[in-house]
């Protein structure tokens, strides 16, 4: 007897009037927003512009369902084109179907096209939307639940997920709830992203593809846990296989990438102002704050001397040191 368990939704949808209010594209829309309103910060603080992030996303997101979709219709061909199925439903993605391969892949695409056009460099912006991407599958699993889809083996773990329909061949029963765990390991790897990235500096791609490496990760276990239909390569499930060469793809990339562009970006749009911090960072280099002042300041009070010709030696001196530093903490003020 099940003392404890996850319960499933009733049903997925809610209809408010005649507005169906369905609780997949509900968590699909809920992660575009984190991964724009995250990216955005992200993006700011690196000295870019707000908006730049939601204006790119314009291009991305189409391209990422497409994609995502493309994928899942494509290696699970059988649930639209085999016989008794209607190919119709294949268009049908508020019931369930976005592949992550296909749009993370595609929606770059997308990504591609909006940052050529605002003539950012897509690394950059790649290493700025990891986190929020993670976060947003993390939001997207729960889709799964609602829609009572993609649960592992049957087990009798106090937090197992409760499955009460039986269409499409589902078993009612008591499974692993891999969409709970998918959801989990996002938001570790959106936390990892984040303190590697503060830690480490990563630049040029890089955040992102730790992004992808953690990602695979754990969808391989994962994936090996589920029970839904999927083809299998050398007993594998494909989705198991192809973790991994993405997972060796996006290590051998950061490997790479760091020996031929270390460091990180020091301008990621052209016209941007610079980011936060910049001005503190250059006030706490100079020791104290206001040095740009004192030293315009400083420039003024020693030529005084030099003109009443008392202490010209002395006073050219300071003049000319003073009326460096001025003009170097005034051109820096201004930048």
């Amino acid at each position: 007897m099940d003392i404890a368990f996850i319960p499933s939704p009733s049903r997925g949808v809610l209809n408010l009037g005649p507005i169906p209010l369905r609780g997949y594209a509900f968590c699909i829309i809920l992660g575009v927003f984190l991964a724009v309103w995250i990216g955005n910060r992200r993006w700011i603080a690196r000295g870019g512009r707000a908006g730049t992030v939601a204006d790119i996303a314009v291009w991305a997101v189409p391209f990422g369902l497409v994609g995502g979709r493309l994928y899942h219709v494509i290696t699970d061909y059988q649930l639209y084109f085999s016989e008794g199925r209607d190919w119709v439903d294949a268009f049908k993605i508020w019931e369930g179907g976005l592949g992550i391969w296909g749009a993370i892949s595609l929606g770059a695409v997308g990504a591609w096209i909006g940052a050529r056009r605002r003539g950012i460099p897509l690394p950059a912006y790649a290493d700025a939307v990891a986190p929020g991407i993670a976060l947003a599958q993390a939001a997207g699993r729960w889709g799964n639940w609602f829609n009572q889809e993609l649960y592992g083996k049957a087990t009798d773990l106090p937090w197992a997920l409760k499955i009460t329909s039986s269409d499409d061949g589902r078993v009612p029963g008591t499974y692993h709830p891999t969409f709970l765990y998918e959801s989990l390991w996002c938001i570790g790897v959106a936390l990892l992203v984040i303190w590697a990235d503060r830690r480490f500096k990563l630049g040029h791609g890089r955040a992102f593809a730790l992004y992808v490496a953690a990602y695979c990760a754990g969808r391989g276990w994962i994936e090996y846990m589920r029970v839904d239909e999927a083809h299998h390569v050398l007993g594998l499930r494909l989705n198991v296989w192809t973790a991994i060469l993405v997972f060796a793809a996006a290590v051998a990339y950061i490997v790479v990438s760091a020996r031929l562009r270390p460091g990180r970006e020091e301008i990621v749009e052209p016209g941007a102002a610079p980011a936060e911090g910049d001005d503190a960072t250059a006030k706490s280099a100079t020791g104290e704050p206001g040095t740009a002042k004192s030293g315009a300041a400083g420039a003024t009070t020693e030529e005084k001397p030099g003109r009443d010709g008392t202490g010209a030696s002395g006073g050219t001196r300071g003049t000319g040191s003073t009326d460096k530093n001025g003009d170097k903490a005034g051109s820096s003020g201004k930048g």
